[in-house]
């Protein structure tokens, strides 16, 4: 089944366009789960036993797994496989490199951890894309326009024409196995109605609106397609860090629950 298929049918079947950031911090969890014998797997483990009817994926970020070496690459194995399989997995680890070296971490994303989809960056152009591409049945999505405050120092570059347009416009024309996507942050909801007439119906992977305060409303009326879908709203410390208490993972649910429905609030065409 190629990505944008997995996406849409979890969307369809848990009525949600929310995706969990499963953003590991032994920081943050509770002390209780410090004491299990794998306490990140066991932190995730609780997170997706209680959020697995509310979200349409799950999104880890490689970065805060590779930062505990070996132990936290093992943690995130077996998160992976945790996941419930209609539930697709996007694997955000940001890669991009020249032909050879994007081959290795597309078979690292792909293959060793199976995640369903990843995110890369276009900044050396087609050939550091090709091979997260040609796994035909995967998702790739494009970084475009992103959530930080210095993305204003390279992605609005051109004046009329800017960068992340130019972005826009190869991700969809490169698109001819239908398994590519952006990533547009939601603090830059007002550009997002653009990128979406640009793109027609391609899922766009829209962070920010957690912690990082974006604009939910907009960005869902924005980022939808005309279907009221195919936008995944990435939301991580928010709902995953919402209770450092025994309670977490009902606090964890109830956040992730009110999220859910507040997105389907200004969905168009779907009831909530």
């Amino acid at each position: 089944m190629k990505f944008p298929d997995k996406l849409d049918n979890a969307a369809q079947k848990n009525n949600s366009l929310l995706c969990i950031g499963l953003d590991i911090s032994l920081a943050s969890i509770p002390a209780h789960i410090l004491k299990e014998t794998d306490p990140i797997f066991a932190f995730n483990k609780a997170i997706i036993d209680a959020t697995g009817d509310l979200v349409c994926a799950y999104k880890p970020n490689m970065a805060f797994y590779e930062a505990l070496g070996g132990y936290g690459l093992d943690a995130l194995l077996k998160t992976i496989e945790y996941v419930p399989k209609h539930i697709p997995v996007i694997l955000d680890a940001k890669r991009g490199d020249i032909g050879n070296t994007s081959a290795a971490y597309a078979k690292t994303v792909f293959e060793i951890f199976k995640a369903d989809a990843t995110t890369v960056n276009p900044y050396m152009g087609f050939d550091s894309i090709e091979p997260f591409w040609e796994y035909q049945e995967k998702g790739v999505f494009i970084l475009c326009l992103t959530s930080n405050p210095s993305a204003r120092d390279f992605q609005f570059f051109g004046g009329d024409h800017k960068l992340y347009m130019e972005v826009a416009r190869k991700t969809k024309e490169w698109n001819k196995f239908n398994n590519l996507g952006l990533v547009v942050g939601a603090t830059k909801a007002e550009s997002l109605g653009e990128i979406r007439n640009i793109v027609d119906d391609l899922p766009i992977l829209i962070p920010g609106i957690g912690s990082q305060g974006g604009d939910l409303e907009n960005s869902v009326k924005l980022g939808t397609n005309k279907n009221g879908g195919r936008a995944i709203f990435n939301v991580s410390r928010a709902v995953i860090y919402a209770s450092t208490e025994a309670d977490f993972a009902e606090r964890a649910r109830n956040k992730a629950k009110n999220l859910r429905d507040e997105i389907n609030r200004y969905r168009p065409n779907v009831k909530n």
